[in-house]
């Protein structure tokens, strides 16, 4: 006979990487979470399984992802598990994240430096400025749109020396769907009807956690708290913290291993108990 009266937290952790950047970007994280004994996925955007190297050789695959497709190749990925595990997005992969929490999976969220979900009207300057060098251009919306070293420095990196955001531009960056930047940045609430990130704020779900950098250019914490305000009508537990002196970079930068714990500490403490059969007798 079997018992599930025994208690587990969930030992399962999907890390969901954001635009302009691949799994790679995790790589520390994994590194990281598996010598605590986890099992950790870092699943690829469909077609992104391939090296950053190769996708700036064959940007089109950027240019041609769709956000619904996205979304459905993650959930396969969550729901092929045995129990629900923690998922934690970073930058537009926090924005995913939130869309999985809504279709009712993983056990806990923790979304950091999120690009927001829609409904979230909050614009600010340094936001615009870091997306301009994408919405400059209406042909963009066709294609895959990358960052310089120096726009990345400003949008991602604005707290490391030049010397060190180009030589995380140089291991880990890439290009962007220009229609993701178009349709779900700063334009996404003026289309009419609901686009695919909106969410059910008023649902319930999983546990989730916002996490913000005080010096984020691109996705600045009012854009974050905001986020988080809006589920307010949610039964579910929705937080919000702001770390002091992060920038946009903040999975990566020196100091990146204190945010890695943070999220761990609070997916494992928030989520719901998973449910252990175990032998009697």
């Amino acid at each position: 006979m079997t018992d599930e009266s025994s208690a587990a937290h969930p030992d399962t952790v999907v890390l969901v990487h954001g635009l302009w950047m691949t799994p790679r970007s995790w790589e520390h994280w994994v590194d990281h979470y598996e010598a605590r004994g986890l099992t950790v996925l870092a699943p690829a955007y469909p077609g992104f399984e391939i090296e950053v190297e190769a996708l700036r050789e064959n940007p089109q695959v950027i240019a041609d992802l769709k956000v619904a497709d996205t979304v459905d190749h993650l959930a396969s990925v969550i729901e092929s598990l045995d129990a629900p595990p923690i998922i934690i997005g970073h930058s537009f992969g926090g924005t995913l994240t939130q869309l999985l929490l809504a279709r009712g999976l993983g056990a806990a969220g923790v979304v950091i430096d999120s690009a927001p979900t829609e409904g979230v009207r909050v614009n600010p300057l340094s936001q615009a400025r870091s997306l301009f060098p994408a919405l400059k251009n209406p042909a963009n919306r066709h294609k895959a749109v990358g960052f310089t070293p120096e726009e990345f420095h400003y949008a991602f990196a604005n707290t490391l020396s030049a010397e060190d955001s180009r030589a995380a531009w140089e291991r880990y960056a890439i290009a962007a769907p220009g229609h993701w930047i178009f349709e779900y940045g700063l334009f996404a609430n003026y289309k009419p009807g609901h686009q695919d990130t909106w969410v059910d704020y008023s649902a319930d779900r999983a546990p989730l956690l916002f996490i913000a950098g005080e010096k984020d250019h691109i996705m600045p914490p009012s854009v974050n708290r905001s986020n988080a305000k809006h589920y307010h009508r949610s039964p579910a537990l929705t937080e919000f913290i702001e770390l002091e002196g992060r920038d946009h970079w903040t999975c990566a930068a020196p100091g990146w291993e204190a945010v890695a714990d943070k999220a761990l500490e609070w997916a494992t403490a928030n989520a719901a108990p998973l449910r252990r059969a175990v032998a009697d007798g």
